[in-house]
């Protein structure tokens, strides 16, 4: 699985680096010890980057649908 963030070129370089450490699993608080921040100001930075709406899109390879490798005829049917 990828994950893609749109419109980062929106962010301040501080959002952007909360926006990521948050998307990549993070808590608030080891956001804050990572960026040496409160973590009322990563919360700060996180609802900037929220208002001036970023996008997260969700990559998955077909493989990991278990698509891959196969051709789908129009004309078949599943019944």
């Amino acid at each position: 699985m990828h994950l893609e963030i749109r419109g980062l070129e929106k962010l301040s370089f501080r959002e952007r680096q909360a926006v990521i450490l948050k998307e990549s699993g993070k808590s608030q608080e080891q956001i804050a010890k990572k960026l040496h921040l409160s973590p009322s100001s990563v919360a700060t930075l996180l609802n900037r980057a929220k208002g001036k709406g970023y996008e997260i899109v969700c990559i998955i390879p077909e493989a990991e649908l278990g698509l891959g490798g196969f051709d789908f005829d129009e004309d078949e049917s599943d019944n």
